[in-house]
């Protein structure tokens, strides 16, 4: 599938789902180019699993529309089913197959005839550097290796839009790096993919636009760089010598902080954080910290990150952070 779609790949129009008391989506509204990744960033409870169950028909909402390709998940269940590939948190592989067997079986499940099955999952190992272990059991795959043949096996049917809860959760940073690289692949192949995640650097990294996701509701959307423009403000991070100066480093630089906002501390670092608009914010800040005799290892002006728009947006960061949360035995 390319761009030339008629459909957006998603499109989710007032979607409101509770468990219980817990409002897990709360009119959420959001539409997916085709052909594109889009990341859906947000803390843990915010509600990006329960949008990804409902958009795999594996949930009913309460209010609203979902639609993949133009099929909506309620009233065309099926096709909706045929249209995605999922790939959660946690590997849904069966370790007591192998991995060849466990892509055979996801082919015959999207009805392959057998040999095509055969030849689809001998292609995909290869692609997914699995060709060796292909007939291990899969309780002997590492971490990474279980998460790549689950990402292969969300892909066996060729599903022309792929919906990845938190890939990479729980992932060493070489095993990460290695399903960005995938993930890049599949969108210059045409593949939508809807990426929900808590990473800002994956977000980042990856998706062409980006939703904030808070409490249920998107309450932002924009590029990368719309998203970071939007903050309106630079980062200074002022490092002191020795973190006893902290106190008095942040009285003599906290009025050159942006209005609305405070200067935050790293302890540990013996860092300040400020978010100032001012141009010679850095300047200004080495002379003033200059008279009060408080020596400086780093001063650094840069342009905000995404850990520094969802800051702004949200009041708290988006890795640990926790929103309301349904029962225990629930994702939200």
């Amino acid at each position: 599938m390319t761009n030339a779609d008629p459909h957006p790949a998603v499109e989710v129009e007032d979607l409101a789902v509770s468990y219980g008391k817990v409002v897990a989506l709360d009119g959420l509204r959001l539409t997916v180019a085709a052909g594109t990744v889009f990341g859906l960033l947000g803390p843990n409870g915010a509600g990006k699993t329960t949008l990804i169950r409902v958009l795999s028909t594996l949930l009913r909402q309460d209010r609203g529309q979902a639609r993949v390709l133009g099929h909506d998940v309620l009233r065309e269940p099926l096709a909706v089913r045929l249209a995605i590939g999922l790939a959660g948190q946690f590997a849904a592989v069966d370790a007591e197959l192998t991995g060849r067997e466990n892509l055979e079986m996801v082919g015959l499940l999207y009805r392959l005839p057998r040999a095509e099955a055969r030849r689809r999952a001998a292609e995909i190992l290869e692609r997914f550097e699995l060709t060796e272990a292909a007939n291990r059991r899969v309780s002997t795959y590492s971490g990474g290796m279980r998460r790549r043949l689950d990402l292969a096996a969300s892909l066996t049917g060729r599903p022309p839009v792929l919906l990845l809860d938190e890939p990479t959760t729980g992932l060493d940073p070489r095993s990460r790096q290695e399903l960005w690289t995938i993930v890049d692949e599949l969108r210059t192949t045409g593949t939508t993919v809807l990426l929900t995640t808590q990473y800002l650097e994956e977000a980042d990294r990856l998706a062409q636009r980006i939703a904030v996701i808070d409490a249920g509701k998107v309450i932002a959307e924009g590029t990368p760089a719309e998203l970071k423009s939007g903050a309106g403000t630079d980062v200074l991070r002022v490092r002191l010598a020795d973190p006893a100066h902290l106190s008095a480093a942040e009285a003599v630089l906290a009025d050159l902080t942006a209005a609305g906002t405070s200067v935050q501390r790293d302890v540990p670092a013996a860092e300040l954080v400020l978010r100032v608009s001012r141009a010679d914010a850095s300047a200004e800040a080495i002379r003033r910290l200059d008279a009060k005799g408080l020596p400086v290892t780093v001063v650094q002006l840069t342009q905000p990150s995404l850990d520094d728009v969802f800051l702004a947006l949200t009041g708290h960061t988006a890795e640990g952070a926790e929103a309301a949360k349904a029962a225990p035995e629930v994702a939200v």
